[in-house]
């Protein structure tokens, strides 16, 4: 299983009024765990944005464990947790500058036509991911 790590320093702006990162900056940190994972796989999320092929979340699980703050580095860690040539599951962690786990989650995505949203075969359009995921999932 490959790991893609990644790191965030807490900006201010992503802070709420009792001064901790505010719950949907995570989900913004998931996405550059995301990103940075399939940069390590060898791949470009944009790039495959330029073929017409975008891919949403479809489901979402997440579980607040400790507070991050203003000025700490978060530390994202993120794998494929499930892949079936369809949907891709990622699993994330993210922890903070003491190594305790502030978030642990999952998202669930398909590929799908830009234009059109219908699913595609990821393993049809994108071989070469497709096998790299295989070979990177849990």
């Amino acid at each position: 299983m490959h790991i893609s790590k990644a790191e965030i320093e807490v900006r201010y702006a992503e802070t709420d009024q009792m001064g901790v990162v505010y719950h949907a900056n995570y989900l913004v940190w998931m996405e550059v765990g995301r990103t940075k994972l399939i940069q390590d796989l060898g791949f470009s999320y944009a790039g495959m944005e330029e073929q017409g092929i975008i891919s949403p979340v479809i489901d979402l699980e997440i579980s607040y464990k400790k507070p991050m703050r203003y000025g700490e580095t978060a530390t994202i860690n993120t794998w494929i947790e499930e892949y079936n040539g369809i949907k891709s599951v990622y699993g994330y962690e993210i922890f903070s500058p003491s190594g305790d786990l502030a978030v642990q989650a999952k998202s669930s995505h398909v590929c799908v036509n830009k234009e059109t949203f219908r699913p595609v075969k990821f393993k049809k359009m994108f071989p070469e991911w497709h096998e790299a995921y295989e070979k990177a999932k849990k």
